[in-house]
């Protein structure tokens, strides 16, 4: 058999295993479905009202819930942008360079055209090899789904997919609705649960099904609100899990507060401006994903010369044409009224010089 073609049988089994916690997880769905619907509020439960509110209420969440976990698995990364990625005649380029730092020169000359102010810890610019792209802001390449991902955070096994720009306000949606459907779960679940212990219940598999659908929503909920709480930690600072074990990386150094713009616009960042769509598993978040917002006190020289808080420049090569994207309308609409740091340091420093000189007269 050929290299090749063993090579794709590999890969075949690969994305079948990727698969596996996916379908435990739908498993799992399904049974409790079945052990709630069924075998609680059908079999169990007597009173007519109490079962129709138990009903109505848990089919919202779940139908919520199954949205959003849909979305958060069959929504596609976003990849970066055609102006990110090596020309075929920047690519014989880089290819005739044996040199490092002659590689950095070609690099640098075409990151001056593109929004791109992060770099690797030793300062060189961030470019994938495998891709052959100029790597954006908070992008970062991911080894199981070989491709660059825009704001990528990490790669769920549980969706079987990367967690990103594209899809991170539907990975919260989902924490957020299978805790809810897990404490729903609970909740009503519970008193039954005591009717078990207390021999309140006939002696039919349902009693069984309500034992460990109660264990079940217990440990999930633990489990999912300690990472909905961390999520939601990341949102309010406006970084991701990536950058949390490495913060990025600017020219003036290492800052892991660079793209924070505060909480009301970082939530705005993922979850949009429009109060109707945050509770709903469609996309409403601001930008492209190329380019973000950042506030800093040291700018990058290399970089065309724009306010800190503003909008990335659009700026075109003569040399090969390259043009770079500006912030799309959404993302300078999120910038509005944003102080700089060293504005505010500035202010800071002017008060406390006027309350020292009225202290010495």
């Amino acid at each position: 058999m050929a290299p090749s073609g063993s090579r794709n049988i590999k890969k075949g089994c690969w994305r079948v295993l990727y698969w596996i916690p996916v379908l435990f997880i739908a498993l799992v769905v399904a049974w409790s479905y079945y052990a709630y619907v069924l075998q609680l509020c059908i079999e169990s439960i007597e009173h007519t009202g109490e079962k129709v509110i138990y009903l109505l209420v848990y089919h919202v969440v779940f139908i919520m819930f199954v949205w959003a976990y849909w979305q958060t698995i069959f929504t596609r990364p976003m990849n970066p942008l055609k102006e990110f990625h090596l020309s075929y005649s920047d690519k014989e380029l880089l290819e005739r360079e044996d040199r490092g730092e002659s590689q950095q020169e070609i690099l640098r000359r075409i990151a001056r055209d593109l929004p791109i102010y992060t770099r690797t810890n030793s300062g060189a610019i961030r470019f994938c090899d495998r891709c052959q792209l100029l790597k954006p802001d908070r992008c970062h390449h991911c080894s199981v789904c070989n491709k660059c991902i825009l704001k990528m955070d990490h790669h769920c096994p549980w969706v079987n997919n990367c967690v990103g720009f594209s899809n991170y306000k539907f990975f919260m949606l989902f924490l957020a609705y299978s805790l809810l459907y897990c404490l729903f779960i609970t909740a009503t679940d519970l008193q039954y649960f005591i009717k078990f212990w207390l021999n309140g219940l006939p002696d039919t598999q349902a009693k069984f099904h309500i034992l460990f659908l109660f264990f079940s929503a217990c440990m999930f909920s633990v489990s999912l609100a300690s990472l909905l709480t961390y999520h939601c930690w990341l949102v309010c600072r406006n970084r991701s899990t990536l950058e949390v074990v490495r913060a990025p990386v600017f020219r003036h150094g290492t800052d892991k507060s660079g793209f924070s713009l505060g909480f009301s616009k970082n939530f705005r960042q993922v979850f949009g401006d429009e109060v109707k769509y945050w509770p709903i598993p469609v996309f409403s978040g601001l930008g492209d994903g190329c380019s973000f917002p950042t506030c800093l006190v040291n700018l990058d020289p290399e970089q065309p010369s724009s306010s800190p808080t503003r909008s990335h420049p659009v700026s075109k090569s003569a040399a090969d044409g390259r043009q770079s994207k500006p912030l799309t309308e959404s993302q300078s609409r999120l910038l509005t009224s944003t102080i700089c740091w060293s504005e505010i340091d500035s202010a800071t420093d002017r008060k406390g010089q006027s309350r020292l000189l009225l202290l010495v007269v």
